[in-house]
C-alpha cells in the first residue's frame, strides 16, 4: 500500500470489530440459502411502540423541525429526560447543563474518550466490558488496564485488585451494572465503594444503565447518580434502543457532572449537529409511556429467559437465572474456544451467538445470546444445538 493512503495509527491499534465480522460470515451463510437464527448482536425484535411512531410522524410533518436541531438537544427532551430521572431514581438534573442528547449511547461512550483522554493515559475498564468502553479510549490513545471479573466473583467489580499505583494513574473508569455481556447486577455498596474509590484517586467514572429497565422479579436497578457524591466524579449514560425498540433511531443520552456533560458537548458541536428534532420529540414519547409498557418489556424477555434457561438445561448448561438484562452468558462445551464455539453453531446450525473474547480478554471460554426470539424460535434454536450433538 502506498505511504499516502496507510491509514492513521489510531485503527491499527483496533481489534477486529467481532459484529462487523459476524455480518459478514451472516451474509455469506445467508447467500448459501442457511436459515440463520441471529441471537448475536443485542438487537431487540419487533417495531418500536405505536405511540412513538405516531409522535414522529406528526413531528417530521412539522416543518421547524427540518432545520438543525440545538446541538444541545431540544429543551423538551431535556426536561423529560430529567422527570423520568426523577421519577425512577429521585435523581435531581439540570437540564440545561447535567443532560445532553447523543447519537445513540455509542457515540457518546467513545466521544467521552476523545474528549477527556491524551495519548498515554491510563483507562480503567473491566473485562469483559461492552466493546465502546475500551475502543473508545483506544481510539483516543489511550493506555488500557483491564479489571478482570470472573465467575467467581459474580463478574463483579474487585476494587482491591487494581494496585495503588495503577489507580493513582487512571484517568477514566468505564462500568456497566446491570453488565453487558455478563448480565450480572451489582449491589448498591458496589456503587459506593466506586464512588469512594473514584474521590481517592481523582477518577472520572463512567457508567452505562442501558440495561436498568430490563430487570426482572422485583430487582431494581441502582443509579451511579444515586450514590452520595457521584456527581461530582461521574456520569451515566443511557439509550433509547433495547427498552423501547429504537435501536435504529439512534437515540440515547448522558447525565450528570455539568463540567463533563459541557465538555462533551464541546466536542460534539466540532463533530455532528446533533439528534433529528422529530426524533427527539419522538423519544419525548417513549419516556413517558405508561409503567404498564414497561412491565409488559419486563414480562416478554423474562418469559425468554425462563424458556431458554430451561431448555439450556437440558443440554447439560445450569444457568443461573438473571435479574436484568436481554441476555444469557453461557460457558463455552469443553475444547472450544468462544470463536470456535461461535464459529461452530452459525456454520452447522445456523444459530449465531457472541463469542466472549469480543468483549475483551476476560470473557474468553464464554458466548453471549440475546433474548431477542420468541420462544417458539429459540427453542428450534436449541433444537438445532441437539441435533448437531452441541451440548455441555
Amino acid at each position: 500500500m502506498k505511504t499516502w493512503l496507510k491509514p492513521a495509527d489510531r485503527l491499527a491499534s483496533l481489534p477486529t470489530y467481532v459484529f462487523a465480522r459476524l455480518d459478514e460470515l451472516k451474509l455469506r451463510a445467508r447467500e448459501e440459502g442457511l436459515d440463520l437464527i441471529d441471537l448475536g448482536m443485542g438487537n431487540p425484535d419487533g417495531a418500536t411502540p405505536k405511540p412513538i411512531i405516531d409522535r414522529a410522524v406528526t413531528a417530521i410533518q412539522d416543518g421547524q423541525n427540518h432545520g438543525y436541531p440545538p446541538f444541545e438537544g431540544t429543551a423538551s427532551f431535556r426536561q423529560s429526560i430529567a422527570a423520568w430521572y426523577y421519577r425512577h431514581y429521585q435523581v435531581e438534573l439540570d437540564p440545561d447543563s447535567e443532560i445532553l442528547p447523543l447519537i445513540g449511547s455509542k457515540e457518546g461512550l467513545t466521544h467521552l474518550a476523545l474528549a477527556f483522554v491524551n495519548p498515554g493515559d491510563l483507562v480503567l475498564v473491566p473485562s469483559p466490558a461492552y466493546p465502546a468502553h475500551f475502543r473508545g479510549p483506544l481510539i483516543a490513545g489511550a493506555k488500557i488496564y483491564e479489571i478482570l471479573l470472573t465467575a467467581a466473583n459474580n463478574w463483579l467489580i474487585d476494587l482491591a485488585t487494581i494496585p495503588p499505583e495503577v489507580a493513582d494513574r487512571g484517568k477514566l473508569l468505564y462500568f456497566n451494572y446491570p453488565h453487558n455481556p455478563t448480565a450480572a447486577v451489582a449491589p448498591r455498596q458496589l456503587f459506593v465503594d466506586t464512588v469512594e474509590f473514584a474521590h481517592k484517586h481523582q477518577i472520572l467514572l463512567v457508567h452505562d444503565l442501558c440495561y436498568a429497565e430490563l430487570s426482572f422479579d422485583g430487582y431494581r436497578p441502582t443509579s451511579l447518580l444515586e450514590i452520595p457524591g457521584a456527581k461530582d466524579i461521574g456520569v451515566e449514560f443511557h439509550t433509547m434502543s433495547k427498552t423501547y425498540n429504537m435501536a435504529g433511531w439512534r437515540v440515547g443520552f448522558v447525565v450528570g457532572n455539568s463540567h463533563v456533560i459541557q465538555q462533551l458537548r464541546s466536542l460534539k458541536t466540532n463533530l455532528d449537529y446533533g439528534i433529528f428534532s422529530a426524533i427527539q420529540t419522538a423519544a419525548e414519547t417513549a419516556l413517558n409511556l405508561p409503567e404498564s409498557y414497561l412491565e409488559n418489556v419486563r414480562q416478554r424477555y423474562q418469559i425468554r429467559r425462563d424458556f431458554l434457561i430451561d431448555r439450556l438445561s437440558k443440554l447439560g448448561w445450569q444457568i443461573p437465572k438473571t435479574s436484568a438484562t436481554m441476555y444469557l452468558w453461557i460457558p463455552c462445551p469443553p475444547g472450544f474456544s468462544s470463536t470456535d464455539f461461535a464459529l461452530h453453531s452459525l456454520q452447522s446450525t445456523g444459530v449465531v451467538v457472541t463469542p466472549g473474547n469480543a468483549f475483551g480478554s476476560g470473557g474468553e471460554g464464554y458466548i453471549r445470546i440475546s433474548l431477542i426470539a420468541n420462544p417458539d424460535r429459540l427453542g428450534e434454536a436449541i433444537d438445532r444445538w441437539e441435533e448437531a450433538g452441541i451440548h455441555f
